[in-house]
C-alpha cells in the first residue's frame, strides 16, 4: 500500500486540476530556450565541434536563416515559460482569490511586508481600540491587542452574569477590526439581533464567542479560534482572566459618591475623581505580559480613558511590564472630551489622570491631533482638544488623525499612518534584558 507521502503526490497527476498541462508547458519552454542559448553560445565561441541543432531541413528550403530560427526559438521558449508560470499561479490561487479582483504581486509583497512589521501592543477597548487596530492592521501584521474585560452593559453585561463569561463586546469589536477582509462575515460577526425576548440586543460575534468557549473549554481558546474565522492580523488578549467590576469615587459638592459599574460610571453627571477595580489586585494575563516586554511598540487607547483605557492599567502585572518594557511608550490621547467622563479636560489632563492612578513615566510619548480645523456646533458640550504646551515627563507627538466628517473621532488610516511614521522615525531596539527582571506571571 503506498505510503502517505506517495499518495499526496499522486493528487497532482489526477486530471481537472490544470496544473500538469502548464508543468509541461514550463518544462518545454525551458528547454527550447537553453537550446537556443547553447546555439547562439557555440557560435559566439567559433567551437570546432559539430553543431547539436542543424537547421532543419524544411527551413533551408525555404531559405530560412540560421539566426532568424533561434532567435524565433529563444522568443517563443521565453513566451511559453511566461504564460506557464501566469497560468500555474492562476490556477493554484484561484481557489483562495476567487472572486475577488486582486493583483497577486501586490498582495504577497503587501503580505510580507506586514509580517515584517513591528511589534506592537495596543491596549484599551471599546471604538477606541478598534479604530485604532483598524489603521495598524495595514502596516503590521505582528500586532497585539490587550483588552478591558470590566464592561457591564449591554449585550456583553447580560452574558457575563447569565453565563458567568469574561464580557465579549470589546473583543468582537477588535476581531473584526483586524479581519482581513472586512465584508460579509465582518457585518455578520456584528449584527445585531432587533427582535425576540432572548435574542434583542446580542450581537451574533458574542454569542458566537461565547459559543466557542464552551466547546473549546475556555475564554482564551475561543479568542484564537474566533479569530481564525476571520483570518485576522494579529492577536486579541485579556489583561486579566478575574472577573472583575469597575468602581469610581465620583467628586459631589460635599461628597464623594461611589459607582458601582462600567456602564454606570460613563453615563455619570459628575466629576470622577479616581476609578478602581474589585478586586483591586486581580493576576494579569500571562501572555499579555509576555506580548508587552517583547514589543517594539505600546500604545495606550484612544478611548474612554476612564471606562476602556485605565481598566486594563490598573491590573498591577499589565502596570509593572510597562514600567519594565524598554520600547516607546506612547498614550493616544483623544481629540475631543467626553461626556461624562473627561468633560472640561485639556490634553495633558488625560495624562494627569493616568499618573495619579498608575504612576508618572509609564508612558514617554502623547500622540495628539494637530488638525484644530473642524469645528463643533457652539451648542455641543463636548469639545475638540488643542494640543498647548509641552511637558518634562513626556514628548508630544502631533499628527492630523482626525474623522473629518466626525471631528470628534479618529480617522483610522491617519491614525495608522501616524504610529508607523513614529516608529520609522523614533525606533528603539528591543531589548530582552528586562524579561527575566519581571517576577513570573501569575497563573489562573
Amino acid at each position: 500500500m503506498p505510503s502517505p507521502r506517495y499518495r499526496r503526490l499522486w493528487k497532482w497527476l489526477r486530471p481537472g486540476l490544470h496544473v500538469k498541462r502548464w508543468i509541461v508547458t514550463l518544462i518545454l519552454g525551458f528547454i527550447l530556450l537553453l537550446v537556443a542559448v547553447e546555439v547562439i553560445l557555440l557560435d559566439l565561441l567559433k567551437t570546432q565541434h559539430v553543431d547539436l541543432i542543424a537547421t532543419p531541413a524544411w527551413m533551408l528550403a525555404l531559405g530560412v536563416p540560421r539566426a532568424l530560427w533561434v532567435v524565433s526559438g529563444a522568443f517563443v521558449g521565453v513566451l511559453m515559460i511566461v504564460v506557464s508560470i501566469v497560468k500555474l499561479n492562476q490556477s493554484l490561487l484561484s481557489p483562495f482569490i476567487e472572486g475577488k479582483a486582486t493583483d497577486v504581486a501586490h498582495e504577497l509583497l503587501a503580505h510580507h511586508t506586514r509580517k515584517g512589521g513591528p511589534k506592537i501592543v495596543a491596549i484599551g477597548g471599546g471604538t477606541g481600540l478598534s479604530t485604532l487596530l483598524r489603521g495598524l492592521k495595514e502596516h503590521s501584521s505582528n500586532i497585539t491587542a490587550i483588552v478591558t474585560v470590566a464592561d457591564d452593559g449591554g449585550s456583553s453585561g447580560r452574558l457575563r452574569k447569565e453565563l458567568g463569561v469574561l464580557p465579549p463586546g470589546d473583543f468582537r469589536q477588535c476581531i473584526a477590526a483586524l479581519a482581513e477582509d472586512e465584508s460579509l462575515t465582518t457585518a455578520l460577526f456584528q449584527y445585531r439581533f432587533s427582535a425576540g425576548d432572548s435574542l434583542k440586543g446580542h450581537a451574533f460575534g458574542n454569542l458566537f464567542i461565547v459559543a466557542m468557549a464552551g466547546v473549546t473549554g475556555n475564554f482564551e481558546t475561543a479568542l484564537l479560534e474566533s479569530g481564525k474565522v476571520l483570518s485576522i492580523r494579529g492577536r486579541i488578549l485579556p489583561s486579566t482572566l478575574q472577573d472583575v467590576t469597575l468602581c469610581a469615587d465620583l467628586r459631589g459638592e460635599r461628597e464623594v459618591t461611589r459607582t458601582v459599574g462600567e456602564s454606570e460610571i460613563g453615563h455619570s453627571t459628575l466629576p470622577i475623581e479616581r476609578v478602581y477595580l474589585d478586586p483591586d489586585a486581580p493576576a494579569a494575563y500571562p501572555e499579555a505580559v509576555r506580548a508587552i516586554l517583547d514589543a517594539d511598540l505600546i500604545l495606550a487607547g484612544p478611548g474612554s480613558l476612564f471606562t476602556s483605557v485605565m481598566p486594563n492599567l490598573l491590573v498591577p502585572g499589565i502596570a509593572d511590564a510597562l514600567r519594565h518594557s524598554r520600547a516607546p511608550k506612547m498614550y493616544v490621547a483623544n481629540v475631543a472630551t467626553q461626556l461624562g467622563e473627561t468633560v472640561g479636560y485639556d490634553v495633558h489632563d488625560h495624562m494627569a489622570a493616568i499618573e495619579r492612578h498608575v504612576g508618572k513615566g509609564v508612558f514617554n510619548y502623547m500622540l495628539v491631533n494637530s488638525n484644530t480645523s473642524p469645528l463643533l456646533p457652539p451648542d455641543y458640550t463636548i469639545k475638540i482638544l488643542v494640543p498647548d504646551g509641552e511637558r518634562p515627563d513626556y514628548e508630544l507627538v502631533r499628527a492630523d488623525v482626525i474623522d473629518v466628517n466626525k471631528p470628534w473621532r479618529h480617522d483610522s488610516k491617519k491614525l495608522g499612518r501616524a504610529v508607523m511614521n513614529f516608529v520609522e522615525g523614533r525606533r528603539v531596539p528591543r531589548t530582552f534584558e528586562n524579561f527575566n527582571a519581571m517576577p513570573a506571571p501569575a497563573t489562573r
